[in-house]
């Protein structure tokens, strides 16, 4: 039987060189905002979970000593390695299952990456588990409404859009995610983006149109930016 891990393998496989290049556009900015976001001091070691195309982890790679992008899909770790400087890696895993030991990072990272997950709050507590006492996790994700049903309309568009989709959490729910690992929140930041309603064609295109949640060519998607930090043994 085919699980949802299945279908984000297919969906990535196939769309790989698309997605590496729209990534590769990203690096830039992305790093410009992370350099104001997070407190770095050159000298973290830092996993990125769900890396796909490596954004996250080419964006990080020169203010860092070493990233470690993981991810489920052979391409698309294909596509990050060809654009990987010497001090970035990549890897095959799990999200809900990173194969590092505890307490291995100064910084763990995901970047768009939780609302393609089933379980989302086992990646949060990998997160957790694999940074250090002292160190920071970072989390961006695309936001969900606290109405459910506004979040059901959205969610039901976006699988129309992209089968790998699992769920858009709220942003309740990922504070809960936080605290129930002992995560503390340092800083948050919300903003909202205009979206092309690509990465699908055919009927699923003409399905997508119908759901989208703000016109036939785009919509506007809310996404989160957390930095939390995880406590040192005994405060």
């Amino acid at each position: 039987m085919a699980t949802h891990d299945d279908a984000v393998r297919a969906r990535f496989g196939e769309t790989a060189a698309g997605v590496a290049e729209h990534a590769a556009r990203q690096v830039d900015r992305v790093r410009e905002e992370l350099r104001e976001f997070l407190p770095l001091s050159g000298e973290e070691r830092v996993v990125d979970s769900g890396t796909g195309a490596g954004v996250l982890a080419l964006a990080l790679a020169p203010l860092v000593r070493e990233v470690v992008g993981v991810d489920l899909v052979p391409e698309l770790l294909a596509a990050a390695r060809a654009a990987a400087p010497a001090n970035v890696t990549f890897v095959e895993g799990d999200a809900t299952a990173l194969p590092f030991e505890d307490a291995s990072f100064d910084l763990a990272g995901s970047r768009r990456t939780l609302h393609h997950i089933a379980r989302p709050e086992l990646a949060v507590a990998e997160l957790a588990r694999v940074t250090r006492p002292g160190g920071r996790i970072f989390v961006d994700d695309q936001v969900a409404s606290v109405d459910p049903l506004a979040a059901l309309a959205l969610d039901r568009f976006e699988r129309a859009r992209d089968p790998s989709h699992a769920r858009t959490l709220p942003d309740i729910d990922l504070r809960h995610f936080f605290e129930a690992n002992g995560l503390v929140a340092e800083r948050t930041r919300f903003q909202t983006h205009r979206r092309e309603l690509g990465g699908c064609s055919g009927e699923a295109a003409d399905r997508a149109r119908e759901l989208s949640p703000g016109g036939l060519e785009s919509y506007e998607a809310e996404t989160g930016w957390y930095l939390l930090r995880k406590p040192r043994l005994g405060g």
